[in-house]
């Protein structure tokens, strides 16, 4: 059973982050995408934590973090939210991992904000135009229609849209813990209103200037992403000057589900490549 737990909070432009660090070591931060939440990394991130001091957060409007409607949720603002926390909590080159829109706002605190890494290590994620699938488009022109879904018939169009991002199949644990947060009163609207707020103004906006990016850069996809498909590895491996590759067979967008030993091994193998301190 995948269990999620946060037991620190920060306070940010009315919002309140969840997180918690754990470990010793050089610092190590994760990032998740949409509509996932910290707990889809907390399984690697409690491996990596003898070797690395480990920080998981759930951005504003997912997981156990605030979800008010008034809020902005949109990567420009979780960007600036992500270079505000590294600021607070002190970290000056942490090493990051991130994974689908989570990458984005990570490429978006280091080339907007000023923010360096020892290493990034980009994870099936949103960088580069088109993204979104057809759902997500339909989502994004009608939120406020489906904001109003009865309960039921939300339940079952976020398990299904869910269930496309796994190539394997998702056993019953995995997909409560990825639907749980947005099926309350406050969950519902929020799922929506993540989706209404996506651009890709926020992508095309930095990806001009991958090519300076001059950390140690790796790219991981599952070969079977239908979400972003892996070509989108192979032009970002371009665009990022010296960055390597893997693509993992047998995997989809939920590489962590999917393939959780293969992950996990190239986690371990590209973070002690880094691991100087």
């Amino acid at each position: 059973m995948i269990t999620h737990h946060l037991g620190r909070t920060i306070e940010w432009a009315g919002r309140t982050v969840h997180w918690d660090r754990f470990g010793e070591g050089p610092d190590l931060v994760f990032l998740h995408g949409t509509p996932w939440s910290s707990a889809l990394w907390r399984p690697y991130a409690e491996a990596l934590s003898a070797d690395f001091t480990v920080h998981l957060w759930d951005m504003p409007g997912y997981g156990l973090s605030s979800k008010l409607a008034d809020h902005r949720v949109d990567l420009g603002t979780q960007g600036e939210l992500f270079a505000h926390l590294l600021d607070v909590w002190g970290l000056e080159r942490p090493h990051v991992i991130a994974h689908d829109f989570g990458g984005a706002v990570a490429l978006r605190a280091r080339l907007l904000h000023g923010r360096r890494y020892s290493s990034l290590c980009l994870v099936d994620v949103v960088a580069l135009s088109p993204w979104g699938s057809p759902f997500f488009t339909l989502v994004g022109r009608h939120a406020d229609i489906f904001e109003q879904l009865p309960a039921a018939v939300h339940r079952g169009a976020i398990e299904a849209y869910i269930r496309g991002a796994s190539h394997r199949g998702l056993r019953d644990d995995e997909l409560e813990m990825l639907v749980r947060p947005w099926i309350d009163s406050d969950g519902q609207p929020a799922f929506y209103r993540q989706i209404a707020q996506a651009d890709e103004h926020h992508t095309d906006e930095v990806q001009p200037l991958y090519g300076t990016i001059d950390e140690p850069t790796h790219i991981v996809w599952g070969a079977e992403d239908t979400w972003i498909p892996k070509d989108r590895a192979e032009r970002l491996g371009r665009l990022i000057p010296h960055a390597s590759t893997a693509l993992i067979r047998d995997a989809g967008h939920l590489i962590q589900l999917d393939a959780p030993t293969q992950l996990s091994a190239e986690l371990i193998r590209w973070t002690s490549s880094q691991n100087t301190g």
